[in-house]
């Protein structure tokens, strides 16, 4: 399959918008979200590095390049 950079984008940018979010909230929660800053963080770390794995290129991916038989006249 192709390297495609753009759905990498797609996956990283909300990846780590939210995982961003989550991680302000475990920092600056008060009252009821301060019981679950725990919960918060490890929410926030995986999507972060969820995000990031997405944009490691794996031994998959390989530009495809046309057979031999496949020429046209």
């Amino acid at each position: 399959m192709a390297d495609n950079r753009i759905a990498r984008g797609i996956v990283l940018v909300p990846c780590l918008l939210l995982g961003g979010a989550f991680l302000a909230t475990a920092v600056w929660g008060q009252g009821a979200a301060a019981d679950n800053r725990g919960l918060a963080t490890a929410i926030g770390v995986a999507l972060l590095v969820g995000g990031l794995l997405s944009q490691v290129p794996s031994s998959d991916d390989q530009v495809t390049k046309p057979d031999d038989a496949d020429r046209s006249p």
